[in-house]
């Protein structure tokens, strides 16, 4: 039977490629094989994001003119696509959890 060769995970560069910024009290770059800091990065970056875009919204109600509707919608739409991208990688967590758990030793 052959090993399964996993590769570290390139966290930055897939945060890079979504548009996400990661958050400034977290590093950039995450360990090889340290999936928990993965995900708090992860985590905090959504976060940020959400709350970007509701702060965008809140000036946007106020008819603030530095903020355009088009900022506010891209800065939603970022923060939804994040939120779903972590929500799908827990759901995958937990299906992987569970089929381990109902592996016969």
């Amino acid at each position: 039977m052959n090993p399964v060769q996993l590769k570290p995970f390139d966290f930055a560069a897939a945060v890079a490629r979504a548009g996400l910024s990661a958050p400034a009290s977290q590093p950039k770059a995450v360990e090889a094989g340290n999936f928990g800091d993965a995900m708090k990065v992860a985590l905090q970056s959504v976060s940020q994001q959400q709350s970007k875009a509701q702060a965008l919204q809140r000036e946007l109600q106020l008819d603030n003119p530095t903020v355009s509707l088009e900022e506010t919608m891209v800065a939603m739409q970022k923060s939804q696509i994040g939120f779903q991208a972590v929500l799908q990688v827990r759901n995958r967590l937990v299906s992987a959890y569970s089929d381990i758990m109902n592996m016969q030793v």
